[in-house]
């Protein structure tokens, strides 16, 4: 059975996994931009960034003193009746108030006019979860995933959306590129590189931004399905990193470690382009709780 302390119990500890640690994927490319990079201050950084990494997770202290907003992706499998919805709801918000304590967390939610805050990282839709019904999920699969993303507010404030003029395929890319290269050399070492950028293309505006943020949580270098959208997110990585922002805005070879994007279908007038960039602390973490109690962590 699929509890709201339960619930509460997997969010602490996916909150204390993302924040004292980063994923593999993550972890690996940073290492690698170690390793080809020729400038010494670059090279440098990219050191402090992996001693951090590994003092973080000695100590089991948060990687950044920014520990993000809570941003939750939770996915339904078949045969969530074994769970309340409102318990999933309460267990999050709960778990995040708790972790705020435990690990801990800085207190970064507060009201968007007044600035004041309850404490605890719970608001007004905070945390923030979004549900999806996923059919790829395993049909016996009867539980539900959870996935913390907790996003800094440097790479956050970055985040740009524009409202394209739909044009031919070859001019329409053109664009797109352009926009991109604009949107990060006005970045520039604002959001703390080297980023994973991930750009949403299509839907309407709020689908854009969403899916931007979704491609942040594709691992790094696992590419779009779509031949051509995977080309251009090469295309495109090749050209940010050809601008020499480097680690941190000091110069150097890696000023993003990935690029990723989602697409969906859209208005026949629109054409939507979001960017959403993650810090080089790209943290996350997931786990899949069965319907029997069980927990698999990610």
């Amino acid at each position: 059975m699929i509890t709201k302390e339960l619930i509460k119990e997997v969010t602490i500890t996916l909150l204390k996994r993302a924040e004292t640690g980063l994923p593999g994927d993550v972890k690996a490319a940073l290492v690698r931009a170690y390793e080809r990079e020729d400038n010494k201050i670059a090279k440098v950084q990219l050191e402090a960034m992996l001693d951090n990494v590994k003092l973080a997770g000695e100590m089991q202290r948060p990687l950044c003193q920014d520990t993000g907003l809570p941003l939750f992706f939770v996915t339904l499998g078949s045969g969530t009746g074994t769970v309340d919805p409102g318990d999933i709801d309460a267990g999050i918000r709960e778990g995040v108030e708790a972790a705020t304590d435990l690990i801990p967390l800085r207190s970064n939610v507060v009201d968007p006019i007044t600035r004041a805050g309850k404490g605890g990282n719970i608001g007004d839709k905070m945390p923030y979860i979004d549900y999806t019904v996923d059919p790829a999920l395993d049909l016996d699969f009867d539980g539900i995933e959870l996935l913390v993303s907790p996003k800094g507010g440097g790479a956050e404030n970055m985040s740009a959306l524009t409202m394209l003029t739909p044009k031919p395929e070859a001019e329409a890319v053109k664009e797109i590129q352009t926009f991109v290269l604009e949107t990060v050399l006005k970045a520039a070492g604002k959001p703390c590189p080297p980023t994973i950028i991930g750009i949403g293309l299509g839907g309407s505006a709020d689908i854009a931004m969403k899916l931007a943020k979704v491609a942040l949580l594709r691992p790094v270098g696992v590419r779009n399905k779509v031949e051509l959208i995977a080309q251009a997110e090469e295309e495109l990585l090749e050209a940010v990193n050809k601008t020499g922002i480097g680690p941190m805005g000091l110069g150097g070879k890696t000023t993003a470690l990935g690029l990723h994007i989602e697409t969906a279908s859209t208005h026949i007038a629109s054409f939507p382009v979001a960017i959403a960039f993650q810090c080089w602390a790209a943290r996350k973490s997931a786990a899949k709780i069965y319907g029997d109690g069980r927990v698999e962590y990610r």
